[in-house]
């Protein structure tokens, strides 16, 4: 464990990324089969693979009570410690490098055996006894770094991407097949056993492990996204010998492929009849259950089925395995509602019955990853539609109506010579009587001038914009390139003034960073949120020597601070939250610039932040 502890030093202290690889691969190379294997989730920043629902459970407080057992420094040490690199594993070195000397006997296989009993250990007594046991053996160096690898912060320069590429030089294999097996995985360890075994191509698709969402890049206007769609078709992996495009890309390449761009949660889910052992192959046809396993994964990879447990019924209805790509939306009525309601719902572990009827739930589902045991992601994206659309078909449900759905169609049929609609077809269903899980539908775009239309006509119906996609394009797994273009409602502004600063982390933690920020109401501010990104290193520390020489209270980790320095903040949109004393919250705040030019005077006012609001929620006039 030493030796790992000392190469993660090593490869902190370059900035070059070939370095960083080659001391992975060094390392690798230089311990057994087991060894390495396990160091390489060590060094990926995991204590289990990704694939495994295992977690230590172990919080910060409880580490840092252990740490301060060991070095009998006191908290006022620690605490230092970590202002000073804001790392608990780095301040933990600080306080116990003081202590008696240690040998260095521990291995990894040691720290790995330890780590898998901390988190079998029920109650925290339990689990901080195990703690307390392993980091008592380790040298101040070595509880460095199992401390990062236990709270999953290395901060070494060390991505997992990195990793494969260094398991891809020792092994003679090109990364992206590395990349691609681990994707499978969701096993680095597992990859790396496979790659050493020269098998990796045996590596098969492991169910309930969420792989990468494919992401779109924005288009500012309806021009630039049909600009993109046709310039498309001048790939040169779609040119004949001749020069020209094969006769089926030009007939594609004539339209844009379109759907609504939905104010949601994107959301992966996952269904299978058998759970896939961890094991090389799947082996599960032919095997089912009465009852399949349903898994939902947020864009962040984490597990959030328990969030939405009324969608899971209609998931379970497929009838085979499948992975869905889709947007969980607020819904009631055949129409969206506005994320600030959907929001209510966002980081709950249960879900009253009360919640679930004040604020009920569609999945709309836009793609498929893989299905009859087959992964899917390298077919083009017609393909995947059209299977989606079998997949539909045997679940007897119907393609999603666009809301208002009558008033919809009755609009559009002047122009249908210009589009193409897959008309709703509504089936009854004994299977599912509540339906939750829908369709997105799909509308064909032949210009600009259309695309404007589409993309009016989504926003009526309380959608982002739209979703312009190239049909020939295969699936991205955490990606965002030109396949996919986002057309989505411009990003409205205020001027705000900074009414408190707090610290901080990381390499942020000694700096005043994250800034909370009012509008005006009448004669009053009244904070409507917090926003951290934005501004340069250079600013940020300018920033925060003004902020300490005007000061009004000093709360530690937060101050409050002279309401002087105006900001514009871009946002998503607008919601209503008790959260601030504004009653709203913007979505997604971040800064885009010190407005120096401007007074406090002339800052926003919550009339303002009303205006917008109505504006963004079209739905409230309907309704009013």
């Amino acid at each position: 464990m030493q030796r790992l502890a000392e190469t993660c030093d090593a490869i902190a202290a370059t900035p070059r990324k070939t370095e960083k690889t080659a001391l992975v691969r060094d390392y690798l190379l230089s311990c057994d089969l087991d060894t390495a294997a396990r160091a390489a989730l060590f060094l990926s920043a995991r204590v289990f693979p990704a694939w495994e629902e295992r977690t230590l459970n172990v919080g910060g407080s409880l580490l840092a009570h252990v740490i301060n057992e060991l070095s009998r420094r006191g908290e006022h040490a620690l605490n230092a410690a970590y202002s000073r690199h804001g790392d608990l594993g780095s301040a933990a070195h600080d306080v116990l490098v003081r202590r008696a000397p240690v040998e260095s006997t521990l291995h990894v296989l040691d720290v790995a055996q330890s780590l898998d009993a901390i988190a079998l250990a029920r109650g925290p007594a339990a689990k901080s006894a195990l703690v307390r046991a392993l980091l008592q053996r380790a040298t101040a160096l070595e509880a460095k770094y199992i401390i990062k690898i236990m709270t999953g912060e290395l901060r070494i320069g060390l991505r997992e991407s990195l990793v494969e590429e260094a398991i891809a030089k020792a092994y003679g294999y090109p990364v992206t097949g590395v990349q691609r097996a681990n994707m499978l995985l969701g096993d680095i360890s597992q990859t790396l056993r496979l790659a050493a075994a020269h098998q990796l191509a045996e590596a098969r698709m492991r169910l309930f492990h969420p792989i990468g969402f494919m992401l779109a890049s924005p288009a500012e206007s309806a021009e630039e996204a049909f600009a993109g769609v046709a310039a498309l078709k001048r790939r040169p992996e779609w040119l004949r010998e001749d020069g020209c495009p094969p006769k089926e890309a030009t007939v594609y390449f004539e339209h844009a492929h379109v759907e609504d761009k939905y104010d949601g949660i994107r959301a992966q889910a996952h269904v299978g009849y058998s759970r896939v052992p961890p094991t090389l192959t799947t082996a599960n046809a032919g095997i089912q259950h009465a009852a399949p396993k349903v898994r939902l994964f947020s864009r962040t990879l984490d597990d959030i089925t328990d969030s939405f447990p009324e969608l899971i019924p209609s998931l379970a209805a497929f009838p085979e395995d499948v992975i869905l790509d889709g947007e969980i939306l607020a819904w009631s009525n055949d129409q969206p509602l506005p994320f600030s309601k959907l929001q209510q719902r966002l980081g709950r572990k249960r879900v009253s019955d009360s919640l679930m009827r004040d604020v009920p739930v569609a999945y709309v589902v836009f793609d498929v990853l893989y299905a009859g045991n087959e992964l899917v992601i390298d077919r083009p994206l017609r393909g995947r539609t059209a299977l989606l659309e079998s997949l539909f078909e045997q679940l007897r449900t119907a393609v999603l109506p666009h809301p208002s759905s009558a008033a919809l169609w009755s609009d559009q049929l002047a122009t249908q010579s210009a589009f193409e609609f897959h008309e709703p077809s509504f089936v009854a269903t004994d299977k599912i009587p509540d339906l939750r899980v829908l369709r997105a539908p799909v509308q064909r775009a032949d210009s600009a001038a259309q695309l404007d239309l589409l993309f009016d006509q989504a926003q009526a119906r309380g959608n982002e914009g739209l979703m312009i996609k190239d049909l020939n394009s295969t699936y991205a797994p955490g990606r965002r390139g030109r396949s996919w273009l986002k057309m989505k409602r411009q990003l409205a502004t205020l001027d705000v003034l900074v009414t408190s600063v707090e610290f901080g982390h990381g390499k942020r933690a000694r700096v005043l960073s994250d800034y909370t920020f009012a509008v005006r109401e009448g004669d009053r501010l009244v904070n409507i949120g917090k926003a951290y990104n934005g501004l340069t290193d250079r600013e940020i520390a300018e920033m925060t020597e003004w902020f300490m020489a005007h000061t009004t209270a000093d709360h530690g980790f937060t101050r409050e601070v002279e309401p002087l320095v105006v900001l514009e903040v871009a946002f998503n949109a607008i919601m209503k939250s008790d959260r601030h004393a504004s009653g709203y919250a913007l979505r997604f705040p971040r800064i885009l610039r010190i407005r120096t030019d401007k007074p406090p005077s002339d800052i926003d006012t919550i009339e303002t932040v009303e205006e917008i609001y109505s504006r963004q929620n079209p739905h409230l006039k309907q309704a009013g």
